[in-house]
């Protein structure tokens, strides 16, 4: 009796060490000891936005290299400009027909600014005057399927299906997460050419469900928001599979912090967390809800540093500033 109690014990200790295995044999972060949790508090009056203005779902939140931060959001403003102290500077591309679905806004290393928008298909890149440069991807068109029907019936290859995001490298290449259709990442050149494009749905490493968000470390590797998988990707610029981090929530959103030492928050529902490059979960901070100070789902986040975080929270029409302590 005492060997098979004994074997038993061996047999239950064995099956728990495997069940805690993730994809690929990777322990997931989870099955770690419970992160920290971060002390934070909520600047709810922080911007300053005009009485006449009320936002929409709250999508997209970017900072250019003077500090101004641009909200994005589906109301009839959509794009909301304000000084580094939250005071209201102005309301850009009411009317346009840029924006349909709108996702994502980001700034690249020359202060370019970079809208997607999922229901156009298309990623629209303004210089730093404001010019419209350069759009990847093509609007819906419906005289062209009714005219030549079958022969545009499928979407060329450079061609979005409801695109989420996009980062930019140090030699301009443009790499776009085409998240809802076709679960893959597409990398542009500077020009605009497409170049290649990996992914597909799925499971397994290199594939996704939904990936919806995209940004780059110092090193020039690429960090992929796998939504509906809970997981984020690490690629490198030709679209090599470097490693994966497993969490116990859906990865919305991500920002990466500046300088030598970076940092990642990743948005998910109710959550953030904070990673260090090599997967570790340094903390998280947050609880579900729709009230200032708590969170819902986090389309995207932006942050200009370790102790400041903003918040798009989508279903609660609302922006955040976050302050670390």
């Amino acid at each position: 009796m005492k060997r098979f109690a004994l074997l038993a014990a061996l047999f239950a200790s064995v099956t728990v060490a495997v069940s805690g295995q993730g994809r690929g044999g990777r322990i997931p972060s989870m099955a770690a000891a419970p992160p920290p949790q971060l002390t934070f508090h909520v600047d709810e009056e922080f911007f300053k936005l005009p009485d006449n203005i009320w936002p929409s779902e709250a999508v997209g939140v970017a900072l250019n290299s003077k500090g101004h931060i641009f909200l994005l959001n589906r109301g009839n403003h959509p794009l909301l400009e304000f000084n580094s102290d939250g005071s209201f500077v102005r309301s850009i591309g009411d009317g346009s027909t840029i924006f349909h679905a709108a996702h994502s806004v980001r700034f690249d290393a020359d202060d370019s600014m970079w809208l997607v928008d999922a229901g156009n298909n298309v990623v629209v890149k303004f210089n730093a005057k404001g010019r419209i440069v350069q759009a990847l991807g093509r609007r819906l068109e419906p005289w062209v399927y009714m005219t030549h029907g079958i022969e545009r019936a499928i979407p060329a290859p450079a061609s979005f299906y409801q695109p989420t995001d996009t980062v930019v490298g140090p030699d301009g290449s443009t790499y776009v997460t085409d998240g809802y259709g076709n679960s893959r990442v597409a990398k542009f050149t500077k020009e605009g050419n497409l170049v290649k494009y990996w992914g597909d749905r799925g499971t397994r490493p290199g594939q996704f469900n939904t990936p919806h968000s995209i940004v780059m470390d110092r090193s020039q590797n690429l960090y992929v928001a796998d939504r509906q998988n809970s997981r984020v990707q690490v690629f490198d610029t030709d679209g090599r599979f470097k490693t994966e981090w497993d969490l116990d929530g859906l990865t919305w959103s991500m920002c990466i912090t500046p300088g030598p030492t970076q940092v990642i928050f990743i948005g998910s529902v109710g959550k953030v967390y904070k990673m260090s490059l090599d997967g570790k979960i340094l903390g998280t901070f947050g609880k579900l809800g729709r009230l200032p100070g708590w969170f819902d789902s986090i389309h995207a986040i932006a942050c200009p540093d370790e102790k400041t975080v903003y918040i798009a929270n989508e279903f609660s029409y609302r922006f955040d500033r976050v302050i670390l302590e």
